[in-house]
């Protein structure tokens, strides 16, 4: 599926640009409005990409912790380390699988998307952002045929971005 997102600046200028689809015969129910007192964000299936990386974060955690752990253990059993001599020397293994979980829950936050969730990221973000100052979006979306014929009635309204995403095809 072809997304068209145009950002305008206000209701006015989105509901001419939505009635100027209109009337060149657009199927309406391909168009949308994101903005107060319309769909939100949410609504349309724009995802929030703050709740995305915490969930792929989560997913990776779920098996780099323990691996992290038991690679930390068999690590300090190869080397025979000693971290801290009162702990003998079943406890410095643990202690070392104990760093080795530590390093796996690092690892799932840094290569499963807790950059993302603490610097933002992905497209989503921007629209979303766009929304919360006021601004408003159109939405269309179908067949590549039809994201064409919109994008010059859209861009009649000098929207401040016009940009087209194609959805990615899930295996």
């Amino acid at each position: 599926m072809n997304y068209l997102i145009a950002v305008l600046k206000n209701r006015i200028e989105a509901e001419e640009a939505y009635f100027a689809l209109e009337r060149e015969g657009l199927p309406m129910d391909k168009v949308s409005i994101l903005g107060k007192g319309y769909k939100s964000a949410d609504e349309l299936g724009l995802i929030d990409p703050n709740s995305e990386a915490k969930k792929q974060a989560l997913r990776l955690a779920i098996w780099t912790i323990p691996f992290g752990f038991f690679a930390g253990f068999a690590f300090n059993l190869q080397t025979g380390i000693e971290i801290v001599e009162w702990a003998g020397s079943l406890g410095n293994h643990i202690i070392g699988g104990i760093f080795g979980a530590i390093a796996g829950a690092m690892g799932s936050f840094f290569v499963g998307g807790g950059v993302g969730l603490v610097l933002g990221g992905g497209d989503a973000l921007p629209y979303r952002n766009r929304l919360n100052e006021g601004k408003y979006l159109i939405v269309v979306r179908g067949a590549a045929k039809l994201t064409e014929q919109a994008t010059p009635i859209l861009r009649q309204f000098e929207p401040e971005t016009i940009q087209g995403y194609v959805e990615p095809r899930s295996a």
